[in-house]
């Protein structure tokens, strides 16, 4: 099986390549640089936008350049109050050749009232450096949710998660065609 992912992040492709494991034979994984055409710090709604987006980008791309693949993915990640706090989260969506999409979300971590704010202005990784005191390695290779969780779940375990509720969908397609 062939995808193509919409990210030449490491973290992100090893985390799609770890949650298509789980349900599918001889997965090769190829990463594309793409556009959300959202903001670079997601809020709400445009953190569906921005992985939909992706994907739609990807798609066009594959085409524009003959490239021929079995799924295409993205992952978003953002701040969002849609629930009433604020919160991280992530979104996976998938799509195939015949435009079947799905997307799943990871599981996400509460944000502090007063950090909000410079997290939409900025970014949550130039807030987390500043409020952790850690170095860009660390928090590049496990993101803030390692430090929160204490070293239990890394930005990976997170997004793999969320592709694996988008895979659901797929790997259950009957229920939903």
């Amino acid at each position: 099986m062939k995808v193509l992912i919409a990210t030449t992040n490491a973290g992100k492709i090893e985390a799609a390549k770890r949650a298509l494991d789980r349900f599918f034979d001889n997965v090769e994984i190829v990463g594309y640089k793409t556009e959300s055409n959202v903001p670079d710090q997601p809020v709400d709604l445009d953190i569906y936008k921005g992985a939909k987006n992706r994907v739609k980008n990807l798609k066009y791309f594959a085409k524009e350049n003959n490239i021929e693949a079995d799924l295409y993915v993205s992952v978003e990640s953002g701040i969002t109050n849609l629930l009433g706090e604020w919160m991280i989260t992530n979104v996976a969506v998938v799509e195939d050749n015949k435009d079947f999409a799905s997307f799943g979300t990871s599981p996400s971590f509460p944000v502090p009232e007063r950090y909000v704010k410079e997290i939409i202005e900025t970014d949550l990784s130039k807030v987390m450096n500043k409020i952790l005191w850690e170095d860009n390695e660390r928090r590049n290779h496990g993101g803030a949710i390692e430090i929160l969780t204490q070293g239990n779940l890394s930005r990976v375990d997170i997004s793999e998660m969320a592709f694996v509720m988008a895979l659901t969908k797929f790997v259950n397609g009957e229920i939903w065609r």
